[in-house]
C-alpha cells in the first residue's frame, strides 16, 4: 500500500508532482508485476488557507466579501468552486501516467474523513492532549489566521536598524539607555529593557526604570538577562513580550507584563495610544518621525534582516499572543521517536533520521486552530445558560465547553455535566489542514471503523514516498497520529526524494523566472522522457538539477524503445490467436527451454536474466537511478543496437529466400505458414 501525498485542491502541476508520481508509479507497477496485491491510494487536500484565499479574491473582484455572504453561503461558494476547479490537479496527474487506483480517490473534507477528524480530536482530548490557551503565534493579518512555525518562511531582506534613546525615568540630566531595533512600532508594547549582566557599560542601570518613548510617560524596568547579545546594536535590548517570540520567553521567565498593541488586521489598537488605527508599517514611519521631533533618535542604519513571511500569502507575519487550540505533542513524539530508533520505521536516506529526531526531541505544542471558514470545524461546543448569554459572548465562547463528535453528542455531554436547558455554540475556528492530512494513511481506509475491510487489509501501509521538505509538516505528524490513534506505525519505510531545481541548481521560483512547467515539457518531449529523467536523475534525498538537454536525450531513448517495439509488432502482424497464446506462454527460465535457440538468442536471454536480477535488487532497495541506468544500458546497447539489428539480418535473409523460392516456382504455393509470411523464424 502506498498513500499518495494529497496535492492541494487548488494546485497546479509542478515538478514536485512529476517527481512523486514517477517514483510512486515505479513502486506500484513493480509490486503489481511481482504479483503483490497493490493499492496506490490517490486523493486531494482541501487546503484551507489556499482555497479560502482563492475564493475570497473572487468575491473581492465581484465587490463582495466573505463577511457579506455569511459563513453558510461562503462555504457553499467554496464547495461550488471545488466542484468546478478541484479536479484540474488530478487530471494533470493522470497526464503524467499515474496508475493509481483512481476509483478510490478521497478528499480530506469528504464525509468519511471528516468523521475521522472529529474522532481523532475527541480521542486526543480524552487523553488530555488538547487545550485552549493564550500563546505566541504567527499571525497573518491579510489571511486573518494563525499559521504554524512550519508555514513561515524567512528571507533576508534590506531594512533598517533604528537607534534611539530610552530616557531614565529618575534622571533630570537627560540620561538614557541607547537601544536599537528593526521594528520601532513595537516600542509601544515594550515592558522592559534588558542588558547582559556581564556588560559593564550598563551594569549601573539594572534595577532602574526607563520611560517608553511616545507612550505618555509609561515606565518599564531595566533587567539583566544572559540572552542579550552584547555585540548586537547597542548591547541594550528592548523587550516586547507581546510581539517577539524570544521576548515572549524572557517575559514568561522573569514575569513581565505582556502588552498587545496590534489588531488582527495589522493595525495598531488602543494600547498604542495616539497611533491607534494606523497600519503597522505606517505607524513605524509616524512613530519614528515623532521620535525625531522629540529628540529621541540617535541614527538609522541600513541593515539586512530576516523577515518572516507567510508561506501561503507571502505577507509579513506578525508574532502576537492569541487564544488558540493546541495539541500537546511531547507524549505523541515519544513513541514516534522510538519507532525509528527500534527500526519499526526506516527513513531513507538515513541521514534524515537525525533531522527527524532533532525536531521531535525539541517539539513544541501544535497550534491546530485556524481562523478560517473552509475546513474541519473544531468539534468543541461552548456551553451557555441562556441564548442571551450566548449572544453576548465574544464569538460564542465561554469557559465551559465539551468536546464531541457531533452536536447531538455535545448536547448529551453538556446536559450530563451541567443539567438541561443549556445553549451550545460550536467553536468557529477550523483545524489546521495538516491535522486531517496527518490521518491520511488510515482515515482513507475506513478508520475509525476498525472492522473496515480496507483498513484490515491495507493498514499499516508499506511505503510512504514524499519530498524531504515535508518531513516535519506531514511525515512526522502521520507517524505520531498513526501510533497514537491506531497503535501501529502507519508505514515501515519512508522514502524521501529531493527538490527539483533548475539546471544551475537554483530553487525554481517566479521571481527568478526559472520555473519549468511540466505540462510544457510533456508537450515538447513526451511524458516518458520526463518520467525517465525524474527516475534516473537522482538518488534518495538528493536534489535534482533538471536539464532539458537530458530530457531531450531521454526522449531519444524512448523513441528507440518505440521503434524497437514497432519492429517487433510489425513482425507479428500475421500471427494467429493460437500462435499468440503460444508466444505468451513461452518460458525461458530453464536451460532446457533454450534448446534449439540461436547463439544470439541465448546471449540476449542470458543478459536479460542478469538485467532482471540487477533491476530486481535495485527495486527492492529503492535504488531507482541504478535500475534505470541498467535498463537504459541494456535496452539501448544490447537489445536495440545489437540484438534487434542481428534479428533484422536474419529475418530479412529469410524473407529474401522466400521471395527467391516463390519466383523459381512461378507463383507456386504460398509461404508454409503465417509465421513465415510474417518473417518469424523458430529456433
Amino acid at each position: 500500500t502506498i498513500p499518495m501525498p494529497p496535492p492541494n485542491v487548488t494546485g497546479k502541476l509542478h515538478m514536485g508532482h512529476a517527481m512523486f508520481v514517477t517514483l510512486q508509479d515505479v513502486m506500484a507497477r513493480y509490486a503489481r508485476m511481482a504479483g503483490k496485491q497493490t493499492l496506490w491510494l490517490p486523493g486531494t487536500d482541501h487546503a484551507g488557507i489556499a482555497t479560502q484565499n482563492v475564493v475570497e479574491k473572487q468575491l473581492e473582484a465581484e465587490g463582495s466579501s466573505r463577511a457579506a455572504l455569511g459563513r453558510e453561503a461562503f462555504e457553499a461558494r467554496v464547495w461550488q468552486w471545488k466542484e468546478q476547479y478541484g479536479g484540474f490537479i488530478t487530471g494533470q496527474l493522470r497526464r503524467l501516467g499515474a496508475s493509481c487506483d483512481w476509483c478510490r480517490q478521497r478528499f480530506t473534507l469528504d464525509a468519511g474523513l471528516s468523521d475521522a477528524v472529529a474522532e481523532a480530536f475527541v480521542q486526543l482530548a480524552d487523553k488530555g492532549l488538547v487545550y485552549r490557551g493564550a500563546y505566541m503565534v504567527n499571525w497573518s493579518p491579510r489571511l486573518g489566521t494563525a499559521v504554524s512555525d512550519l508555514e513561515v518562511e524567512y528571507s533576508e531582506e534590506p531594512g533598517h536598524l533604528y537607534f534611539f534613546k530610552y530616557p531614565l525615568a529618575d534622571s533630570d540630566s537627560g540620561e538614557y539607555l541607547p537601544v536599537a531595533t528593526t521594528r520601532p512600532e513595537t516600542i509601544l508594547g515594550d515592558t522592559a529593557v534588558a542588558v547582559n549582566p556581564a556588560d559593564e557599560r550598563f551594569r549601573a542601570f539594572v534595577g532602574r526604570r526607563v520611560t517608553v518613548p511616545m507612550s505618555g510617560g509609561r515606565t518599564v524596568p531595566v533587567i539583566a538577562d544572559d540572552y542579550v547579545d552584547m555585540e548586537f546594536g547597542t548591547g541594550a535590548l528592548k523587550i516586547t513580550p507581546g510581539h517577539d517570540p524570544n521576548d515572549y520567553e524572557i517575559g514568561k521567565r522573569v514575569g513581565l507584563e505582556t502588552i498587545n498593541i496590534m489588531n488582527k488586521d495589522g493595525s495598531l489598537n488602543e494600547a498604542a495610544g495616539a497611533y491607534a488605527g494606523l497600519d503597522r508599517f505606517d505607524a513605524r514611519q509616524r512613530l519614528w518621525q515623532d521620535m525625531e521631533a522629540a529628540g529621541l533618535v540617535i541614527k538609522k542604519e541600513s541593515y539586512s534582516t530576516r523577515v518572516p513571511r507567510s508561506q501561503r500569502g507571502g505577507e509579513v507575519v506578525e508574532p502576537l499572543v492569541s487564544e488558540q487550540w493546541f495539541v500537546r505533542m511531547a507524549p505523541l513524539a515519544e513513541p514516534a521517536l522510538a519507532a525509528v530508533a527500534d527500526g519499526s520505521i526506516k527513513i531513507m536516506p538515513e541521514r534524515f533520521e537525525k533531522i527527524y529526531n532533532m525536531w521531535l526531541e525539541n517539539i513544541k505544542d501544535w497550534c491546530v486552530s485556524r481562523q478560517l471558514w473552509w475546513g474541519h470545524r473544531i468539534p468543541v461546543w461552548y456551553v451557555h445558560s441562556s441564548q442571551a448569554d450566548a449572544d453576548a459572548a465574544e464569538e460564542g465562547r465561554s469557559d465551559r465547553y465539551v468536546v464531541a463528535r457531533s452536536a447531538a453528542e455535545a448536547a448529551d455531554k453538556a446536559a450530563a455535566q451541567w443539567g438541561p436547558g443549556l445553549v451550545l455554540m460550536q467553536e468557529p475556528d477550523v483545524l489546521d489542514t495538516w491535522f486531517s492530512s496527518g490521518l491520511w494513511p488510515f482515515s482513507t481506509l475506513g478508520w475509525p471503523n476498525t472492522t473496515a475491510a480496507d483498513l484490515k487489509q491495507f493498514y499499516p501501509t508499506q511505503v510512504l514516498e514524499t519530498g524531504h521538505d515535508i518531513l516535519f509538516f506531514w511525515v512526522a505528524r502521520m507517524i505520531m497520529m498513526g501510533i497514537g490513534l491506531t497503535g501501529q506505525a502507519p508505514f515501515h519505510t519512508v522514502y524521501l526524494h529531493g527538490l527539483v531545481r533548475d539546471d544551475k541548481g537554483r530553487k525554481m521560483s517566479k521571481s527568478l523566472g526559472n520555473v519549468v512547467d511540466p505540462l510544457d515539457v510533456l508537450a515538447q518531449y513526451g511524458t516518458d522522457a520526463l518520467r525517465f529523467t525524474m527516475a534516473t536523475g537522482t538518488t534518495a534525498g538528493q536534489d535534482l538539477n533538471l536539464s532539458l538537454d537530458r530530457v531531450n536525450s531521454n526522449r531519444n531513448f524512448t523513441n528507440k524503445l518505440w521503434n524497437a517495439g514497432k519492429f517487433i509488432l510489425f513482425q507479428l502482424e500475421g500471427v494467429s490467436d493460437e500462435e499468440w497464446q503460444q508466444l505468451s506462454a513461452a518460458d525461458f527460465s530453464s536451460s532446457d527451454s533454450w534448446q534449439g535457440l540461436s547463439l544470439s538468442d541465448k546471449w540476449v536471454l542470458s543478459s536479460l536474466h542478469q538485467l532482471v536480477d540487477q533491476v530486481t535488487s535495485c527495486q527492492e532497495r529503492f535504488d531507482f537511478n541504478e535500475a534505470g541506468q541498467a535498463l537504459y544500458s541494456w535496452a539501448w546497447g544490447e537489445f536495440a543496437d545489437w540484438y534487434v539489428e542481428a534479428s533484422k539480418a536474419r529475418m530479412y535473409s529469410v524473407n529474401s529466400s522466400s521471395v527467391s523460392s516463390a519466383e523459381d516456382t512461378a507463383g507456386g504455393g504460398a509461404a508454409s505458414s503465417d509465421c513465415q509470411a510474417a518473417g518469424i523464424t523458430r529456433g
